[in-house]
């Protein structure tokens, strides 16, 4: 009864890892951190709040909605989903979302550097859709990863130093992919691929786009 209780509590915590780190939080978070460590935190707040209104509409709550319906209209569970060939539709739902949501901020002529934080990760977005065709990966490390990216990134363009929220990001990537592989959504290799996959494909999008 004991270790039916742990191993239950093990994959609640798991479960729960998964949910508050979904991939889709990663615009907003970056966002977040370009506020309080560049110059674009002096702007005012309620111009912040509009910007992160909009990201969080189109990032977020959209992509979280319409990928809800379509699962419940196929009947799929969420363990469902997680099969490579059934994750097309959302990685199109969710690619979408995000490039609507660039084309709205370049539309409302949004500072140029907040719209490439959506760039890097639509950039994320499409690659994790690519290689997903031949090969299943994890969209939850890929996020992860990418803000890791975008903390190296903006170290060095606003000159501060990122080695203390780096580790954080580096634990919450340890545990977020061991719940991943918990969960048997996926292999260590998937894990693995999907945050450095996020960390290159932040800093290109960062840096080049």
């Amino acid at each position: 009864m004991i270790q039916f209780n742990t191993e239950r509590n093990i994959i609640l915590a798991a479960r729960l890892m998964s949910i508050l780190f979904t991939p889709f939080y990663l615009p907003l978070v970056g966002l977040m951190a370009l506020f309080t460590f560049s110059y674009l935190g002096l702007m005012p707040w309620a111009y912040k709040l509009q910007v992160l209104t909009l990201v969080y509409v189109f990032t977020i709550l959209l992509p979280t909605i319409l990928i809800h319906i379509y699962r419940r209209y196929k009947g799929w569970t969420l363990i469902d989903l997680g099969y490579k060939e059934r994750r097309v539709v959302p990685y199109v739902i969710s690619i979408l979302c995000y490039f609507f949501c660039v084309y709205l901020m370049d539309m409302l002529h949004i500072p140029h550097f907040m719209g490439t934080i959506l760039s890097a990760a639509l950039f994320i977005q499409v690659a994790c859709a690519l290689i997903n065709v031949w090969w299943k990966i994890s969209t939850h490390t890929a996020a992860i990863g990418g803000v890791a990216g975008a903390l190296f990134v903006f170290g060095e363009f606003f000159g501060f130093n990122p080695v203390w929220w780096l580790c954080v990001v580096f634990i919450l990537a340890g545990l977020l992919g061991t719940s991943r592989m918990i969960l048997r959504q996926h292999t260590l290799a998937q894990v693995v691929t999907g945050f450095f996959v996020g960390v290159v494909c932040s800093i290109i999008g960062l840096i080049y786009l």
